[in-house]
């Protein structure tokens, strides 16, 4: 069942069963209190009283979803998108294209089932939804936020569904055995086998012990599932907005990395996944965080564009987005190894004309690529112990905290020398911005025969594309379909 069509004025209302999919979240509550009050009834003999709170809990939320449905409506009124909504208070708001971030696309379980999708629109400095549809037909959201995420980039809503470039995918196997490894879960087994162990010895400590530790082995719980569910079916592809991700077990999501936005990218290697030679590649993306809704000052929200992975299928997306794998990297001098004696092996950095990158930890390895064009301010620490043995480190920091390159532990006057060669190097950045990944390779751009360039017509007038993923070539084609094909 689509929306109802638009009124003489342009104003749609949201989707008619949305009254129904906004009590989603309390479905598991629901069901909780009809259980437990079925319980209570049959041992009463007769229906408990909190079977009639739960059925006055749920007509309760119907009715106010109903009352929300009727107050809200929106339109897309040449470059602005205009929402309505409030009974009581009024709420009217205007969304410019030209200040839209990203456009995501969220799923829960119940608006699955009733075929429905919310559209979540943030602007530019934000770190909330400036803008909620919730909910549309499944079809009339992806239509809108084409036409949203088009209007913006002055493209044609088709090609910026239609032809994406698969950048990254995690098979569902190597997702699980990855959080199986994770220390939360290895915290969690220890806890639990301690309690089995404890139980066999003693079995009222264990029972006070379970009794003590029931909250925080429930959080290492919740915390493993939400880490399994929100990662599942994981796929990254490559837009002219974006980098669009597209997760989710029972709820899914799609969201989009704006390529204007990308910070810093870090790639982590836990002690526990390096024999399986496996990494996570993360972004930092500018905004502003949750306590800072108004975008007053500088945050970033970390976002993983590949959970899990092999190394050269991360250094490919490294490739893809920044268009650099690794500089010329060199280590720290010798008297470092006084300093750090557990660390200097695994120290080096170095840097391109654009890029500053770095790579630390011995336990949990983490490599950093840095923009320099992004750049906020390039300093030289030095320590007590760094200024006995003539030692100093330069961090070349962006926004938001710990979100920086570093060249540790260098010599003093090697620091001296990369403060005034990265300032140069980054001025020189700003003034020359480097081009988008997209519109680098020409998916923003349409070429004369409305395929960008890195896509082909195959024989049979599909459009298709070849990437590398877990090392083999893939082609993926416009009509969804994905062949293996050996190397070029």
């Amino acid at each position: 069942m689509n929306a109802r069509p638009p009124n003489q004025d342009g104003w749609r209302r949201l989707h008619p069963l949305s009254p129904i999919a906004r009590i989603g979240r309390l479905v598991p509550i629901l069901i909780f209190g009809f259980v437990l009050s079925l319980n209570r009834g049959a041992a009463q003999g007769g229906p408990s009283a909190e079977i009639y709170y739960v059925i006055a809990l749920a007509g309760l939320s119907v009715v106010l979803g109903f009352v929300h449905w009727m107050v809200t409506r929106w339109k897309l009124d040449g470059e602005t998108l205009r929402i309505e909504t409030g009974l009581i208070r009024r709420d009217a708001r205007q969304l410019p294209l030209a200040r839209i971030q990203s456009v995501d696309i969220v799923r829960p379980l119940l608006a699955r089932v009733l075929g429905i999708s919310e559209l979540r629109i943030r602007l530019a400095g934000s770190g909330s939804a400036d803008g909620r549809l919730a909910y549309l037909h499944e079809s009339e959201a992806i239509q809108l936020r084409g036409r949203l995420l088009a209007g913006l980039h002055e493209l044609d809503p088709a090609i910026t569904e239609d032809l994406e470039q698969p950048m990254a995918s995690v098979r569902t196997g190597r997702l699980v055995a990855s959080v199986l490894l994770s220390g939360t879960s290895m915290i969690l087994v220890t806890v639990v086998a301690a309690l089995v162990i404890t139980a066999v010895v003693s079995p009222k400590v264990a029972a006070a012990a379970v009794g003590f530790m029931a909250v925080y082995i429930l959080g290492l719980a919740t915390a493993v599932w939400r880490l399994l569910s929100n990662e599942y079916h994981f796929e990254a592809v490559e837009a002219p907005e974006g980098v669009r991700i597209r997760r989710g077990l029972l709820e899914t999501v799609t969201e989009t990395i704006p390529y204007g936005r990308i910070q810093a990218i870090r790639q982590r290697e836990p002690l526990l996944w390096r024999p399986f030679g496996w990494c996570r590649l993360e972004v930092d993306i500018a905004g502003a965080s949750a306590r800072n809704q108004r975008g007053e000052g500088s945050s970033v929200t970390r976002k993983a564009l590949l959970p899990v992975g092999q190394r050269r299928d991360s250094y490919h997306l490294v490739d893809r987005l920044m268009g650099t794998r690794y500089p010329t990297m060199t280590p720290p001098p010798r008297q470092a190894r006084l300093k750090a004696p557990m660390s200097f092996h695994f120290l080096s950095a170095g840097h391109d004309e654009s890029h500053a990158v770095s790579i630390t930890g011995r336990i949990r390895k983490e490599t950093t690529w840095v923009p320099l064009e992004k750049s906020q301010s390039i300093r030289m620490v030095q320590g007590p112990v760094q200024r006995h043995f003539g030692l100093a480190s330069v961090h070349v920091d962006v926004a938001g905290r710990r979100v920086r390159a570093e060249f540790r532990d260098r010599s003093a006057e090697e620091a001296n020398r990369l403060v005034e060669e990265l300032s140069d190097l980054s001025r020189l950045a700003r003034l020359h911005p480097t081009k988008a990944p997209a519109t680098r390779r020409g998916s923003a751009a349409v070429a004369s025969d409305n395929i960008p360039e890195g896509w082909y017509a195959d024989p049979s007038g599909r459009h298709a594309f070849r990437y590398w993923m877990d090392g083999r070539w893939t082609e993926h084609v416009s009509d969804g379909g994905t062949t293996t094909v050996d190397p070029p």
